[in-house]
């Protein structure tokens, strides 16, 4: 695995860039990347280029011995054209202009800023395209950041009704798969359609549900017009785009089509801050992060691009956007970036070489501070460098548990949560937690068709199944758990016809006949032994399965029938790690239950163990496979210390 940074040379006095080019190189740094954001410098004119700076730039760099990853600057687009085409602007919900004056100032659908994008991004490719220095390309920078993705201009609601025709053909097919009669809401034509904000109460959620399609669909054609350039002028590059933490705003995987590389933006303690863990949990984690938020990232971007994936910004000391921004405890940044390797990265970068003095980001750390001198996050850079080059070669392997995400089964739930704060991303990081906790590998994929061959599948929230969705589940061989809602819906947020699970029905017998959604502290008791209880959700269900697990008034929480388990309600964090459990012996797995804040990986060739807790974890209580050799960390190990073993196969 390489190591690189983010870096901007613009900001610098350009005596300054040899120097820093030897630092990056004697801290074990050999990828840069640069000029996402340096549209007003290379054209600070319209059609009047001043490439000199990113020459100079790409030459120092370069011939230091550092590969340059550049990105196009279409997240920044320049003041004079925000002035010669205001109308490529973004609007927002509630239908006011996103201004100039930071960034991600435009809107997906508005074909003028299009031309423009591929315009600058077709001039960087002629430029540089055949440099040696250059090795890879990022396009554009974390799409849909600052909640950009939904534009509701002029340009969205027009391209909007072209896609609906594209997919209905005909008004009256879209008329009854939304169910227009309801409200009186039929339309005559597509012309007459509108986007789904500003009306008096909630949308029809089949029109929400399209809309969101559709503007995921922008994002994709958007990205695929720059990475066509990009392989026409640049063969032989990796392309790759930075994806963001927790953020589903359109399908990453569908944008991964189109990319070499899934990189993502990694900063644990400002998700764990700004997301909806529970202030017990922010204060146990606050300077390590929740020991699942980087791992579930790296399992779900791992499958977005075919296997490979970059943490192209990880974070190095304090951000600044966060709630409340503490420092890392010391040796995180360096546990983040072996984690990283442990799930298969190829390259982990941090954000950013230098703390900047000036701007927006000027409270966001770098390896270096702002004076120049070595940062703690720099420290551990080197540190991890040498740890790289002592574990060696990690191989991937196949995870015996595989975890299904689907983006359209969160908007669903987005759009109809039923149950305030209930969403199915939260859901599968809660599914994804409890597997970990017993000592599980996961791969997340994005439905059962990339499940085969694994011994246990996991859907926690999969809503929209159709027929040929279920056959996919039903062709898995290995054991399968159901979480709540699952089937819930068809692919046009409708309730199916036989009523929940809808075709998964086939797989289980049984039916949803209700649902109710529990406010915080209305719980259910669960029967024993689990003595836990239910909460936010519980379903009515109707069959002639026995259940494994009732509620104390003996109400059905936990059915199998065969290899297929169904779990009709929320549970507490313990009992849904028992049930999982469970089912992993039932798959055939060996799960071990682990330390809270303790965390295992495997690949084909080590085992890796992460200690997320404040306190010293005793490794002893592992089940470690015969044959392996600890390579890397003590027996009792420190908070934010981790251990590594080389397997018989490494």
């Amino acid at each position: 695995m390489r190591l690189g940074c983010c870096y901007y040379p613009e900001h610098w006095p350009e005596d300054m860039w040899a120097d820093d080019a030897r630092r990056m190189v004697d801290m074990g740094l050999t990828r840069v990347r640069i000029g996402e954001f340096s549209w007003a410098r290379i054209e600070p004119e319209p059609g009047c280029f001043d490439w000199d700076g990113l020459d100079r730039a790409i030459a120092v760099l370069g011939e230091a011995g550092l590969g340059v990853i550049l990105g196009t600057p279409t997240a920044t687009p320049p003041k004079w054209l925000v002035d010669s085409m205001p109308d490529m602007i973004a609007i927002d919900r509630d239908g006011t202009p996103r201004k100039f004056g930071s960034r991600r100032h435009y809107c997906f659908s508005h074909q003028g800023y299009r031309a423009e994008s591929a315009r600058i991004t077709r001039a960087m490719a002629e430029r540089y395209g055949q440099n040696p220095h250059i090795v890879a390309w990022q396009t554009d920078n974390e799409y849909g950041c600052h909640d950009t993705v939904q534009s509701f201009s002029d340009a969205s609601r027009a391209a909007f009704r072209h896609w609906l025709a594209a997919r209905y053909a005909s008004i009256s097919a879209l008329n009854a798969a939304w169910g227009n009669i309801f409200w009186s809401q039929t339309y005559r034509s597509f012309a007459e359609i509108d986007l789904p904000n500003l009306t008096v109460t909630a949308a029809n959620p089949s029109h929400w549900l399209d809309f969101r399609r559709y503007a995921s669909d922008m994002v994709v054609a958007f990205n695929r017009e720059q990475t066509n350039i990009l392989r026409a002028l640049s063969p032989g590059r990796d392309i790759m785009h930075n994806y963001m933490g927790f953020f589903t705003e359109f399908d990453h995987h569908d944008v991964g089509t189109d990319l070499d590389v899934a990189g993502w933006d990694s900063y644990p303690l400002g998700f764990l801050e700004q997301f909806w863990f529970s202030d017990a949990d922010k204060l146990r984690y606050a300077r390590q992060g929740h020991p699942d938020i980087a791992a579930f990232h790296h399992d779900l971007y791992r499958g977005c691009a075919g296997g490979r994936w970059w943490v192209i910004e990880q974070q190095p000391g304090p951000v600044n956007w966060a709630r409340y921004n503490p420092a890392p405890l010391p040796g995180m940044v360096a546990l983040w970036t072996i984690e990283a390797m442990a799930h298969g990265a190829e390259l982990v970068s941090y954000f950013r070489w230098r703390q900047y003095p000036k701007a927006q980001e000027q409270m966001h750390s770098g390896l270096l501070r702002p004076d120049s001198v070595t940062d703690q996050g720099g420290v551990e850079a080197r540190q991890a460098a040498d740890l790289i080059a002592r574990i060696g070669v990690v191989t991937a392997a196949r995870a015996d548990v595989a975890l299904i995400f689907d983006y359209p089964s969160d908007w669903a739930t987005q759009i109809e949560p039923q149950g305030q704060g209930y969403r199915a991303l939260r859901t599968a990081f809660e599914y994804y937690t409890a597997l970990r906790e017993n000592g599980l590998s996961v791969d997340i994929v994005r439905n059962a068709a990339d499940a085969a061959d694994h011994a246990l599948v996991v859907a926690p929230c999969a809503m929209l199944i159709d027929e040929a969705g279920a056959a996919e589940y039903g062709a898995l061989s290995g054991a399968l758990v159901l979480g709540p809602r699952s089937g819930s819906k068809t692919p046009v947020l409708t309730i199916p016809a036989k009523l929940a699970p809808g075709p998964l029905a086939d797989l289980i017998p049984l039916t949803v006949a209700r649902v109710e959604s529990l406010r915080p502290g209305l719980t259910e008791a669960l029967a024993s032994p689990l003595g836990g209880h239910v909460h936010g959700w519980l379903e009515y269900v109707e069959t002639a399965l026995t259940p494994r697990l009732t509620t104390a008034n003996g109400r059905g929480v936990w059915y199998q029938h065969g290899r297929v388990h169904y779990l009709a309600a929320k549970v507490d964090a313990d009992s849904l790690r028992t049930i999982l459990a469970s089912a992993a012996r039932d798959a055939g797995l060996a799960p071990q239950s682990l330390p809270s804040g303790l965390r295992l990986r495997r690949s084909g060739t080590h085992l890796f163990a992460f200690n997320y807790t404040p306190d010293p974890v005793d490794l002893s209580m592992l089940t470690i496979p015969a044959g392996t050799q600890r390579i890397h960390g003590d027996p009792i190990l420190a908070p934010a210390q981790f251990a590594v073993w080389r397997t018989t196969d490494g």
